[in-house]
């Protein structure tokens, strides 16, 4: 792949609005609307109006502008409020109909959801959901060096698959594995988590899994994970879609030698490697009695860094592309368009203009000046980012 945006993006996008709209497709809008105009009628009947693309677009477009001033905490009253609230939301439409489409929306139809709900957890919003996620890949091309890892779209109401993730700030919610773009943060794949299968059965090898099927499609990429997905088993079936990978390794992992494990009689910054055919092993101690463990299928010699904490450049590597979808992370918490809400398909949804915004940001930026892709101009300065974080909604 030629890293940044595909042909079929920049043949489309001028600007970030129509890089957005791009994932926003018009099938997909129009699930939403034929979906909420049935519950509108069964729950208002006769006195309920059709809603149209325009009121779809009015709604959406409230919710973004909410992130864009960070207000997703803030009472939607005071927003709609005549002397510190925003005017540009009381021209758009009233707090009471706000209210009420954020009490209507729906992404299937209500009557059939028990028979779809047996065979998939996620029924009550599948069917946007993977029109969007077809969307994700042919937009952007990611570069070299992919990350693979797990997000938390935070949500506190009744879920089946509500997860507790006490290292994420949100701490409960829905879990989501991520593919992402290791410099750009683009999200290129998704899948949400819907928690033990149908059957009942524990899921062997889920973290195999995950990353098979989040990287499906890439070759020649390096992905970055960490200890929940790296295996010796992983390094072998990516190598044999032409990817390699790099990853923190528990410490627990039956293949692992006990020299490496072990941490009696080290030095603090020392080093210890194992090699195979294919794969590389380091152990590094950062201070005494603090063992780091990492394999890779990129590296193949003990290259070590000839600073002061002699770090291997394994672990560099690692450090330089383990964030993708942490900052991913972080621009969409920050300017997230979510609202309080006890549903948890409405969450979801939230988390879809979210992510589409990153994303038109980085598709719509390089389409609209290609010198701007990666390869092409030296990696952005300190305050260049800062500046993108700034105005990415």
């Amino acid at each position: 792949m030629s890293p940044g945006p595909t042909r079929y993006a920049t043949s489309r996008v001028d600007d970030i609005k129509s890089s957005f709209q791009l994932f926003l497709l018009e099938s997909i809008v129009e699930i939403i609307l034929a979906m909420t105009n049935l519950e509108g009628g069964r729950v208002f009947a006769d006195t309920w109006k059709a809603l149209d693309q325009v009121d779809l677009q009015a709604y959406m477009g409230l919710l973004i502008l909410a992130g864009v001033h960070r207000s997703n905490n803030e009472a939607t009253k005071s927003l709609w409020d005549a002397e510190s609230g925003r005017p540009i939301f009381r021209s758009t439409m009233s707090l009471q109909q706000f209210h009420v489409l954020s009490r209507i929306i729906r992404f299937d139809d209500r009557a059939t959801r028990p028979f779809r709900w047996r065979d998939d957890k996620l029924a009550a919003i599948r069917n946007v959901w993977d029109r969007w996620v077809e969307r994700l890949p042919l937009m952007y091309n990611p570069g070299p060096e992919v990350t693979v890892d797990e997000r938390l779209v935070p949500f506190r109401g009744r879920c089946p698959f509500k997860q507790y993730i006490p290292s994420k700030p949100g701490k409960y919610g829905i879990k989501i594995w991520a593919a992402c773009d290791a410099r750009r943060s683009y999200a290129w794949n998704m899948q949400v988590y819907t928690g033990k299968p149908v059957t009942g059965r524990p899921e062997k090898n889920q973290g195999m899994r995950v990353v098979l099927d989040m990287t499906a499609g890439l070759k020649g990429h390096n992905i970055t994970c960490d200890n929940f997905f790296t295996s010796h088993g992983l390094g072998q079936e990516l190598l044999k879609r032409k990817l390699t990978m790099v990853g923190t390794v528990r410490k627990n992992k039956p293949q692992l030698p006990p020299a490496l494990v072990s941490t009696r009689g080290r030095e603090a910054l020392s080093s210890k490697f194992a090699f195979t055919d294919t794969h590389s092993l380091v152990s590094y101690l950062p201070k005494k009695n603090k063992n780091v463990i990492l394999m890779s299928t990129l590296h193949k010699d003990a290259a070590v860094s000839e600073a002061e904490h002699r770090t291997p450049q394994i672990i560099l590597d690692y450090n330089r592309n383990k964030g993708g979808v942490d900052c991913l992370d972080k621009l969409t918490g920050t300017y997230t368009c979510k609202r309080m809400t006890a549903r948890w398909p409405v969450a979801v949804f939230h988390n879809i203009p979210d992510v589409s915004a990153c994303n038109a940001y980085v598709s719509g930026e390089e389409s609209a000046s290609p010198s701007n892709c990666p390869g092409h101009s030296p990696p952005k300065t300190g305050a260049e980012t800062e500046e993108m974080q700034a105005m990415c909604p």
